[in-house]
């Protein structure tokens, strides 16, 4: 089994963006600009807001933050979007999901214009991405393509098994594979028999959100494991279950623990697979600037 390393990955599509960015930035006589929209107070969101922060002014990308409370009404937040939209010093608008549950995701994701959105969540982007007519992809997804790209995996005629339909990941995964000629097949919470569905794949993506999910008998032998699942486990008992070695040493000094979907055991049966924490979660954020540098280039012509 190898790993498929996202901190190896992830650094040298950031390595790449900088060596690239210098002399285009200069000619373009300005930065990149990623503006992130956050509502409410959810924990992980903030954490997640002020990683993607520091990656863009590491890289010297102009970036701006928009916070507003809960109580934020739908005109302030349409205003916002609609502001993003014409600013020419922002080429990429992300809206941090979850919002709060009084707002209509996709009302907001629906205003972003298709050329600033970086996440490419708006129905355009999706309908280029399942058609193959796009370079700039999904961040997770695109992270996972990179990544197998990267140690040579080759996805064509491959079995594939997407666990997880939403818009975020799974039904764009399903259809970058897809349009890769892998033949693939995608299970969700309705779904009858996924151990059966599961034990057949050459290659498993997994984003549910269940630690230890997928188990090692339901893999075959040589399979390529994805997990995009991030997880907390905050009991002694789940640790020692669900969770790496490392993982369960953190525990002890922090009173939780990382896991993903697929539980570390099955990693024994893979020819390659993706470690949780250190995969899937590190190329997001690195395709997320990658995809910025993108819409800039577009939107500058360089």
């Amino acid at each position: 089994m190898e790993i498929l390393d996202g901190k190896i990955v992830s650094a040298k599509v950031l390595e790449n963006i900088k060596n690239e960015s210098s002399i285009i930035i200069e000619k373009a006589g300005r930065p990149p600009g990623l503006a992130v929209v956050i509502v409410g107070d959810d924990p992980a969101s903030a954490i997640y807001v002020r990683s993607k922060e520091r990656k863009a002014r590491k890289l010297g990308f102009h970036s701006e933050v928009i916070e507003s409370n809960s109580s934020v009404s739908d005109e302030e937040l349409t205003s916002v979007i609609a502001k993003l939209n014409i600013d020419d010093k922002i080429d990429g608008i992300l809206v941090q999901l979850p919002l709060p549950e009084k707002f209509d995701t996709w009302k907001y994701l629906d205003m972003i214009d298709p050329e600033k959105d970086v996440d490419r969540f708006h129905p355009v982007n999706l309908g280029k991405i399942m058609l193959g007519r796009t370079n700039i992809y999904p961040c997770t997804p695109s992270g996972i393509v990179r990544m197998l790209d990267e140690y040579n995996v080759d996805v064509t005629g491959m079995n594939c098994v997407v666990l997880g339909r939403s818009y975020i990941v799974g039904k764009p995964m399903a259809s970058m594979l897809t349009n890769r000629n892998a033949t693939v097949t995608i299970c969700h919470s309705r779904t009858k028999n996924i151990p059966e569905i599961l034990s057949r794949a050459d290659l498993i993506v997994s984003a549910i959100g269940i630690p230890g999910f997928v188990k090692a008998d339901m893999v075959k032998d040589g399979s390529i494991l994805i997990d995009v699942g991030i997880n907390r486990v905050d009991t002694r008992e789940a640790a020692e279950e669900f969770c790496t070695s490392k993982e369960i040493e953190k525990f002890e000094k922090k009173g939780y623990a990382i896991t993903g979907d697929i539980h570390p055991a099955a990693f024994e049966k893979s020819s390659f697979y993706t470690p949780v924490p250190g995969g899937v979660g590190l190329m997001t954020v690195a395709m997320l600037m990658d995809n910025t540098f993108r819409l800039f280039l577009a939107r500058t012509g360089s």
